[in-house]
């Protein structure tokens, strides 16, 4: 289990760098989000974590069934995959308000998500204390619940997708890797170091360092080219934070993520230290990426 594995230091994390200390080693940046992308860990944490404590906190219990049905499709299987989770979480609100009762004081954390600059529990614990609101204290119990939650599932539930690791030791010997996640820090760096993933990696930036496009940002800002950086992402989220940073994007296609990677490490890779990626090639990734995730579709 993560806690008797935990309780030793590893020295590998102390290598990954805080953005302060970060400072740009080789000329190409490969940025990697993790729940998802590299770690196969969407389904079980939105199963088994995000969606059942959510009914648990909010007493839905009469209408689990239907509630997590749609919280899986907004959260995994549609444009909307990836989603940050209070984002998720306020969406799946609304739409229970909508069609099954009434969800207290919903517009304070509706109003909280669209404007804070940060999405995480120490933003949302702060903005508690300038506007108390019973919804933004269960949203932030609902969230420490599911870190709990997460901490808990079982070893065998947490893996990298199949050809990760070669992935990144091919990428880290071209460039530098970054992670970029809006998942919690802690759970990311638990996850990477337990499974070897961290010493391919220079710096980890999760949930309380901003949104991917700010990272993306923060990380070009450190001196690359921006057509020396690439995103891989499994989410539109991803590729809207290259898109807006004008950096490249490489898709790990839902239900074929091992088939990503190959050819990624065959093709992709290959491509963008080449700088051959945006010839006709990113294009063609962008388009099946659309297609994968319902026909390019959004909830």
């Amino acid at each position: 289990m993560w806690r008797s594995w935990r309780a030793g230091i590893r020295e590998v994390r102390v290598k990954v760098k805080e953005l302060r200390d970060y400072k740009k080693q080789k000329d190409f940046l490969i940025c990697v989000d993790s729940d998802g992308c590299a770690m196969d860990t969407m389904n079980a944490k939105h199963f088994h974590c995000f969606g059942p404590c959510m009914v648990k906190e909010w007493g839905l219990e009469r209408w689990r069934d239907q509630i997590l049905e749609r919280w899986n499709e907004i959260n995994l299987f549609t444009m909307t995959r990836g989603i940050n989770r209070f984002k998720g979480l306020a969406r799946a609100l609304r739409e229970i308000q909508e069609k099954y009762r009434r969800v207290e004081d919903l517009p304070a954390l509706e109003q909280w998500v669209q404007s804070a600059p940060e999405l995480s529990n120490g933003a949302l614990a702060r903005a508690i204390g300038e506007r108390d609101s019973i919804c933004l204290r269960k949203a932030l119990a609902w969230s420490e619940a599911v870190n709990q939650a997460v901490e808990k599932l079982p070893e065998e539930e947490i893996y990298p997708f199949p050809g990760v690791e070669k992935a990144l030791a091919a990428a880290h010997k071209e460039a530098d890797v970054a992670v970029v996640s809006s998942a919690n820090r802690e759970a990311v760096l638990n996850e990477w170091e337990k499974h070897g993933l961290l010493e391919h990696t220079d710096i980890v930036m999760a949930q309380d360092s901003g949104s991917k496009a700010d990272c993306i940002s923060e990380l070009t800002g450190r001196g690359y080219r921006a057509d020396h950086v690439l995103m891989c992402g499994d989410a539109a989220g991803d590729l809207a934070a290259a898109e807006q940073n004008g950096v490249y994007f490489y898709p790990v296609l839902v239900r074929r993520e091992e088939q990503s990677w190959k050819e990624f490490v065959t093709e992709g890779l290959p491509r963008f230290m080449a700088g051959t990626f945006g010839d006709g090639y990113q294009q063609e990734q962008r388009k099946n990426f659309l297609e994968n995730l319902n026909g390019g579709k959004s909830w």
